[in-house]
Parts: structure tokens; sequence; C-alpha cells
């Protein structure tokens, strides 16, 4: 597990899979990132424990540190290693835990996994442009706006737009 002040990031257990899955089954939490669909308990334990050994994506448990049960999860998916390159998404599962730095600490664990561990140098993700609090935090930890997808996704009746961001490590990315 890698560990900052307040949370760690490691491997999803099967004993996540029951947390995970309300919070994947509930409207409100889904909205953040997809349109809601009711969920599957066994294509759920598929997806986050990734049977297969897919190499092209990594999912970690955020947790506090000194508690064992899951706080939220990162996503890294469509890893590239001839491009060095990936996706990224975030998500800390109770409302009252979001707000606190946990998202942040848990994402800069994240950029550093992806940097030292994977020699990651492009990162990039899609948020909605109606997640304020989401779009700060990318900003504070140097992504930068390359774009928006205008009604990309149809959720809860309305379509979202979708800002497109990236990091790039300055050390080693072209310009």
């Amino acid at each position: 597990m890698l560990t900052g002040r307040q949370v760690g990031i490691g491997p999803i257990l099967p004993e996540d899979l029951s947390r995970l899955f309300v919070w994947g089954d509930d409207p409100d939490i889904a909205r953040l990132n997809e349109p809601y669909l009711p969920k599957n308990l066994d294509r759920e334990r598929e997806f986050w424990l990734n049977p297969m050994g897919d190499p092209r994506r990594i999912f970690m448990a955020v947790r506090r540190i000194g508690r064992a049960e899951i706080a939220g999860y990162v996503q890294i998916s469509a890893i590239e290693p001839i491009h060095r390159s990936a996706n990224l998404g975030i998500l800390i599962g109770r409302p009252e835990d979001r707000g606190r730095g946990m998202g942040r600490e848990a994402m800069e664990l994240t950029i550093g996994f992806c940097r030292d561990h994977l020699n990651l140098t492009r990162l990039s993700l899609a948020v909605h442009t109606d997640n304020a609090p989401a779009i700060a935090l990318y900003d504070k930890l140097g992504f930068v706006t390359e774009g928006v997808q205008r009604a990309a996704q149809f959720i809860a009746g309305r379509w979202v737009d979708l800002r497109l961001m990236a990091l790039i490590d300055p050390a080693r990315g072209a310009s």
C-alpha cells in the first residue's frame, strides 16, 4: 500500500465489493461519472477484481490510514506503455468524506505511482463541466484543460458536457 498523511491506496479486496456495489448502484453517486444502470453483483466482482489480469487497467482502494474499510477508489485505465499514457478516475464514496483532502492525497499518490512505477508521462481524465470541486482539484494538481466534449453523456435526464484535462510530466513529456 502506498501511504500519505491521511490515506493510502492499495489493492481492492473481496471484502470491499459490497461497498463498491452499493456506491455503483446509487443513482446520486453514479451520476458523478456515468448514467445510472442497476448493477449485477457477479459482473461487478469481475470488473473490480480483474480476474483476467487485464494489464491495461489498475484499480486501487482508497483507505483512511488506520482503517480497514474502503473510502473510495482510483482507476488507472487505458494504460498504453508505448505512449506512456493512461486515463485516471477517482471517487470518494461517502459524501461526508468529500471535501476533506482525501481525494487530493489519493490523486497525488496515484500520480506518483503512475510516474514512478508505471513510467507514465501523460495522464488524462474527463470531468463533468459542472463538477467545480473536482475541476479545482485537478487544476491544483497541474492538469490542463485540453477541450470540452459538448453533450457527451446523457445522465439523469440531461446532457452533460465533459472537460478533458491532462497532466504531462514536464521532465519527460513533449511540449
